[in-house]
């Protein structure tokens, strides 16, 4: 009855991956299916599969999720669980160090929530009317396409 829209965005808030599930699953279930989508394309050669830096919220601190990021050499700045900070201090020198978080560079975070507002500023998008996954995901996609050449049609002197 419910979808959750997982989505990967670029500095200036243009969706650059997506994933679509469930809306009860939990949020961490396609955040490896958003990364495998990404694709930034370059001049020559083929297209960049690896972000250099992945900011995400509480809901993507998990083990798992790190332990990804660290094998593909991604740096991360995900703040840690309250409950996963306790159960650290409770094993004690055991429990091992806790990540590293840059409050600094977590506030750049803006950027997926301010492309999500982008994506929900199309009704269909937004309310999902569509009945079948593929239909939305089409819609997200059109959307997207929208967002990317609006985004390239402006001046870079209005921006400033």
């Amino acid at each position: 009855m419910t979808t959750k829209l997982r989505l990967a965005a670029d500095r200036r808030c243009r969706p650059i991956a997506r994933h679509t599930t469930c809306g009860q699953r939990a949020d961490c279930t396609g955040f490896t299916q958003v990364m495998a989508a990404i694709r930034i394309p370059r001049r020559v050669g083929r297209p960049r599969t690896r972000p250099g830096h992945v900011l995400a919220d509480k809901a993507y601190s998990s083990k798992a999720i790190r332990a990804h990021l660290r094998r593909r050499g991604i740096k991360a700045t995900i703040p840690i669980k309250a409950d996963q900070a306790a159960n650290r201090r409770k094993k004690g020198s055991r429990g091992g160090r806790p990540p590293t978080f840059d409050r600094e560079r977590y506030k750049q975070r803006n950027t997926a929530e301010r492309a999500f507002n982008k994506l929900k500023q199309f009704r269909a998008v937004a309310t999902r009317y569509d009945k079948r996954d593929y239909m939305y995901r089409a819609t997200v996609d059109i959307a997207t396409m929208k967002i990317w050449l609006r985004d390239l049609t402006q001046d870079r002197r209005d921006t400033a």
